[in-house]
This record gives C-alpha cells, structure tokens and sequence, in this order.
C-alpha cells in the first residue's frame, strides 16, 4: 500500500490550518523498523520512502499500487543511508552503504532488498523515487565520491557544505537530482536567500537531530509565507510555486531530492529576505 498525497495551490495554502498544512506538505513517522513506507506525491509524481531493517531485511518492489508491474518498472530511485553500515540488493546484485552513501537505481528494478549489518546500529534507508524511461546502471556513490559545494557565510549563521551524489557531474540519471547538506557547527540556517524554482519541485528529510531539537521551515509564497515544525526523520514536499528554507534550534543535515523540467541545480530564482511577508 502506497500512502497518496495530492499537494494544494498558492491559491489555497492561506486558508490551511496547521493539521491541514502538516498533512499536506509534511511526512512524519518515515522510517518504520522492519518494514517500508511509501508516500506518492502529485507534486511531479515523487515517491519518498524510508525504511530501518532490523530484525528482519525488509523487501518491495511491486507496482499495482501505481499501476505498473514493478515499483520502478518506469521508475528511478536514489537511497540514502543515514544510519549504520546497510545492504541493498537490487534484483540479486548487492551494494554495501556506510553512512551518507547514495545507491542510485535505474529505471526496470523488479526487487529490492533492505537489510542492515548491526542490528544494534541499524541502517537507515531514504528513498526517493521519480518517474524515468532512461536505463541508467545502478550506481553506488559514496560521500568520498559526491561532488562537495561550500556554501553561505558564518557571519550570517548559514554556513553549509552541499554534497551532490545523483548529479549529471557525478552520476547521471534520466530526471532526479540527490544530495546531503550539512550545516557548520553554529550555523541556523540553510538554503539561504530562499529561492523558487518554477521548472522544479524538491523534498528535504531532515536528519541528524536531537529528540528534542526542531528546525521551522519556511514555505509559501514570497507574499504569504507559512511554516511547519520538522522533527528528526521528518520530510518536506516543496512544490515549483513555493519559498523554502528553514533554521533548527540545534545541529541537523537534510537530504534534498529534485525532479522537474531540467538538472540545472543553479536554475533558481533568489528572494531578497527583505520581501518576505
């Protein structure tokens, strides 16, 4: 079973209640032990999914939820490790995770499996999935191999390192786009100035945070800004329409995904902060 969000417009978004806006936008409780989640968007057709095996490896693959005869029949898939050393067989093929690796998978996948080395220090596994009928090869990338950008300015408390994995200059792949960013010790904010992308949409997980620590994320229109309160393993759906960027009480990483019109990662429109409503 595949959970089903549909998005709402710039049009709506004033009228949202909190519980409205959250169930909208936000995803909580992602990463479920010995067991998979997978929320499908309508926003651009994504599909985010997390899973932390256990006891158990934990299998998936089938497509009837979306009308396919696999998952990613039509589909490619980046996971992101953000726990202890992992494994991910892909149709009988094997690929070992450490922490903050990205196994890109390529569209035609029948099966995969999720299994972790130490249960007592299991994986955990961050997917995201859009549509493609490129076949590209399965690729491991690990963070030795990502392509790292470093970003902001101390002064201004948004000092960051962006790592790019899925990635025309790393790995190539028919629409998504992958990557982690962390955020300098005494550094709040990220993604700053805030910026749209009309041509695409982007999700975040959150990660790497104390239980309780929260980052607010900013969202909305430039002229009508909205914000969620984001716990540790929650995920963002930000659609081409609307701001983003946020600032966490305490230390915190996040995954981005992206998919839409092009992979042109510098194909955004910035948004003075002194606009802002």
């Amino acid at each position: 079973m595949i959970e089903v969000r549909y998005g709402a417009g710039p049009d709506t978004i004033g009228s949202l209640s909190t519980e409205d806006l959250r169930s909208t936008f936000l995803v909580d409780r992602l990463f479920p032990k010995d067991n998979v989640r997978l929320v499908y968007t309508h926003i651009d057709r994504m599909i985010l999914g997390g899973s932390v095996p256990v006891e158990k490896n934990v299998a998936f693959g089938e497509g009837a939820p979306i009308g396919t005869p696999h998952l990613l029949s039509y589909r490619e898939m980046g996971i992101a490790n953000l726990g202890g050393r992992g494994r991910i067989e892909v149709d009988g093929k094997s690929f070992d995770l450490d922490n903050r690796d990205i196994l890109y998978v390529g569209c035609g996948a029948e099966r995969l499996t999720l299994s972790s080395a130490d249960a007592a220090n299991p994986a955990r596994f961050y997917m995201t999935s859009v549509p493609s009928q490129v076949d590209y090869p399965h690729r491991l990338i690990t963070k030795a191999e990502a392509k790292p950008l470093e970003l902001g300015e101390e002064k201004r408390s948004n000092k960051r390192s962006l790592r790019m994995y899925i990635h025309p200059e790393v790995a190539p792949s028919a629409l998504l786009l992958m990557g982690i960013t962390d955020l300098a010790h005494g550094s709040v904010w990220n993604t700053m100035p805030p910026h749209l992308h009309e041509r695409r949409m982007e999700a975040y997980v959150y990660f790497g945070m104390a239980p309780e620590d929260r980052v607010i994320h900013l969202m909305g229109r430039p002229e009508e800004t909205r914000h969620l309160i984001v716990a540790d393993g929650d995920a963002i759906l930000s659609p081409a329409w609307s701001i983003h960027m946020g600032a966490g009480t305490g230390p915190y990483a996040f995954v981005w995904s992206m998919t839409g019109e092009n992979q042109e990662y510098t194909d955004v429109d910035p948004v003075p902060v002194s606009t802002l409503r």
